[in-house]
C-alpha cells in the first residue's frame, strides 16, 4: 500500500485558505506557446518574483494610467 502523504497544513488551515481564496481572489487562466512558460518562470525567478507576481506587475505597469 502507498503511504499517505502528510500535509504541512492542518485541516483547519486548509479550510481557512480555501475560504480566503473563494472570498478574496479571482482566477484568470491564459495560454502561452509551448516553452514560453519556462521562459517566463525563469525570468520571474531572476527578478525574485513568482510568476503570478511578475504577471501582475506587468499588467499593473501597462494599466498605470487607469489607476
Amino acid at each position: 500500500m502507498a503511504e499517505e502523504k502528510k500535509s504541512r497544513y492542518t485541516a483547519a488551515q486548509k479550510k481557512s485558505a480555501e475560504k480566503y481564496i473563494e472570498e478574496k481572489l479571482e482566477e484568470i487562466k491564459f495560454r502561452v506557446p509551448k516553452g514560453q512558460k519556462a521562459v517566463i518562470k525563469s525570468y520571474a525567478e531572476s527578478q525574485g518574483k513568482s510568476v503570478n507576481q511578475f504577471i501582475l506587475d506587468c499588467i499593473n505597469a501597462a494599466m498605470k494610467d487607469l489607476q
